[in-house]
C-alpha cells in the first residue's frame, strides 16, 4: 500500500498510557511520509492525561494535525474497551489541502475565521467530524450554525462520554463546546446511520404540550395514546417501560425515515400527561418506539448492506460513533457491534467511541450508530 493510499491505526489497553502509546505506534509501524492527520480517542480514565498523550503521539509521529476526544468506551477494528484505560489513534493520508481542523465553538458568537473563506469557496460536499461537549446547551444551536457556515455540508460526530473531565483534540486540548475537522469533496466518504429503536405504531400528532410535558395526542390525552401503543402488559405497570420505550420525533425532510429517540422522564397517571427529554411544540409528530437487541442488530445489518452496496471494495479506513446505550447492552460481550462493521465491509483502519449523544445531518441522535467510511 503506498503512503498517499494508507490509513494506520494502533490501539491498545493499559494502566500506563505511555505503554499503551507505545503499543499503538508498534502497531503503526514506520509512519507514511504522507501521514499528515491523526485522530485519537481515549477512554475517560486517561481523560486528566490527554494533553500528554496528544503531545507524544504529535512529537513521535510528526503528525501536527489531531482530532478526537474521550469516551466511556472507545472502539477500533473489532475491538470494544470499556471501563478500561485504552486509546485508539488513526493516521490518515489525505490530500494537503483537503481538510480544515475546525476551531473551537463554544457560544453561539463564534464564527468560522475569515482566513478559512478562500478555501470554502473553492471546495463542495464538505464533511464535519465533530465532537460536542454534552454540558453545553447550546450544542444544537452551535450545530445548526456550523451547518449553516458550511455549503453544501453534512455534519457526523459524537458527544463526549466520561465520568469526570471531557477533553476534545482540535489540533490542541480543548474542552466545553465543538471541535473537529471539516474535509472537502477531495476526500471521499460514504457515511450512514442506524436506529437503536424501532416505532411500535403508526405518527400521531401532539396537539397539547408544555415545553416537554405533552397531555394531547390526536386531541386525546397522551397517556391513553401512549398506552394504546405500548399495549395492555406494559400499561399496567408502566414502571416496566422505563429503558425499553422511547419517543420517536420524526424529521420531516428525512427521506428514510429518520427520528430523534428522546427518553420518557416522566408520567403523570392522574393528569394523563408523559414528559419527554426534548422541547415539542403543539402539531409535531411523534411516534412510541421500542428498544432491543433485534431490532438493534437487524438495523444495524441494514445499515451495513446499503453502505456495502454504494461502496466499491474494502474502505481505506473509517469512524464509528455509537451510542452507550447500544454495545454492550444491545449486541452482547466479544465486541460484537464493531465487528459486524468488519465482517460486512471487511478488514480496515476503524476507530471511534461511544458516544453521550450522535450527530448525523446536525442534529443530535440518541441510540444510532453513525459510521463514516474513507473511500
Amino acid at each position: 500500500m503506498n503512503d498517499a493510499a494508507s490509513f494506520r491505526l494502533g490501539h491498545a489497553q493499559s494502566r500506563d498510557w505511555e505503554e499503551a502509546a507505545a503499543q499503538c505506534l508498534e502497531q503503526i509501524g514506520p509512519i507514511p511520509t504522507a501521514a499528515n492527520l491523526g485522530f485519537l480517542y481515549l477512554t475517560d480514565i486517561f481523560a486528566d492525561q490527554a494533553q500528554g498523550i496528544l503531545e507524544y503521539f504529535r512529537s513521535r509521529s510528526g503528525v501536527q494535525h489531531w482530532a478526537g476526544t474521550v469516551g466511556i468506551g472507545i472502539c477500533a477494528t473489532g475491538k470494544e474497551y470499556y471501563q478500561q484505560p485504552a486509546m485508539a489513534v488513526m493516521l490518515a493520508c489525505v490530500p494537503e489541502d483537503s481538510f480544515r481542523i475546525l476551531p473551537f465553538y463554544n457560544r453561539a458568537a463564534d464564527r468560522l475565521p475569515g482566513a478559512w473563506e478562500d478555501w470554502l469557496n473553492q471546495s463542495h460536499s464538505l464533511l464535519a467530524v465533530v465532537h460536542g461537549d454534552p454540558a453545553n446547551s447550546n450544542l444544537p444551536l452551535l450545530l445548526e450554525q456550523l451547518n449553516d457556515e458550511l455549503p453544501d455540508s453534512y455534519l457526523v460526530g459524537g458527544l463526549s462520554s466520561s465520568h469526570g473531565a471531557h477533553p476534545q483534540f482540535a489540533d490542541d486540548t480543548v474542552e466545553g463546546g465543538l471541535s473537529g475537522v471539516v474535509f472537502n469533496h477531495t476526500v471521499p466518504v460514504a457515511t450512514g446511520l442506524t436506529q437503536g429503536c424501532t416505532p411500535i405504531a403508526g405518527q400521531h400528532t401532539i396537539t397539547s404540550c408544555d415545553n416537554n410535558i405533552i397531555s394531547g395526542i390526536d386531541h386525546r390525552p397522551a397517556l391513553d395514546v401512549f398506552n394504546e401503543d405500548i399495549g395492555e402488559i406494559l400499561a399496567r405497570d408502566l414502571n416496566r417501560a422505563a429503558g425499553y420505550i422511547f419517543a420517536g420525533l420524526p424529521i420531516k425532510s428525512s427521506d428514510t425515515g429518520d427520528y430523534l429517540v428522546r427518553n420518557l422522564i416522566g408520567i403523570d397517571s392522574q393528569g394523563k400527561r408523559i414528559a419527554i427529554g426534548d422541547l415539542v411544540h403543539e402539531g409535531q409528530a411523534i411516534q412510541f418506539c421500542r428498544r432491543d437487541g433485534k431490532t438493534a442488530w437487524e438495523d444495524m445489518q441494514r445499515m451495513l448492506d446499503d453502505l456495502q452496496k454504494r461502496i466499491a471494495g474494502t474502505p481505506r479506513g473509517g469512524l464509528y460513533f455509537s451510542c452507550l446505550g447500544r454495545g454492550q447492552q444491545l449486541f452482547g460481550e466479544d465486541s460484537a457491534e464493531v465487528n459486524m462493521i468488519r465482517q460486512s465491509l471487511g478488514d480496515f483502519p476503524l476507530v471511534g467511541f461511544f458516544a453521550n449523544g450522535e450527530i448525523s445531518s446536525h442534529r443530535l441522535y440518541g441510540y444510532t450508530g453513525v459510521l463514516t467510511l474513507f473511500l
